[in-house]
């Protein structure tokens, strides 16, 4: 339980480090929603209204980046892709570890970030154990080892069908 909490907090951490206020110029570190079209400065006050504001009317901000309104827009699997590669960089070396040992904490983060649920960890972390040697070779880059590992998951009957690649 502690390390799935631990998990679930480095992926939130991740997320943070990765807001939408560093992708995207339409918007403060508020986020796209309704806080946005009312409150635009981007100054902290303001940003803190705009915050109060997508989280007090609840579902504004699920609404705007559903129909790309409200300074949203759809292209969130980009984004969901490039805080992957950035996870596994940050993580490089541990990853390297975990997925030969097929367990650990940055691998269950890692099939979390990638959309799978916690059911499926441990085919997860078989998967990545089994396949290893193809997974890291000499010249293996975070961007790379995400191509690898999503690869894998597609020929995995289970993990194809749970995970949201």
């Amino acid at each position: 339980m502690n390390k799935r909490l631990i998990s679930i907090g480095l992926g939130a951490y991740l997320l943070l480090l990765t807001g939408a206020n560093h992708l995207s110029a339409e918007y403060g570190a508020a986020g796209c929603g309704l806080g946005s079209v009312i409150f635009e400065k981007n100054t902290a006050i303001v940003q803190v209204l705009a915050a109060t504001t997508n989280h007090a009317l609840s579902g504004n901000q699920t609404f705007g980046i559903s129909t790309g309104s409200l300074n949203c827009t759809t292209d969130g699997l980009v984004k969901n892709e490039k805080a992957q590669e950035i996870f596994i960089a940050q993580n490089f070396e541990f990853l390297e570890s975990e997925m030969s040992a097929g367990k650990g904490e940055r691998l269950s983060t890692l099939s979390h970030l990638l959309g799978c649920p916690t059911e499926t960890i441990p085919q997860f972390g078989a998967l990545t154990k089994s396949n290893y040697s193809r997974l890291f070779g000499k010249e293996t880059t975070p961007s790379s080892l995400l191509a690898a590992v999503k690869n894998e998951i597609k020929d995995d009957e289970l993990l194809a069908r749970s995970c949201g690649i």
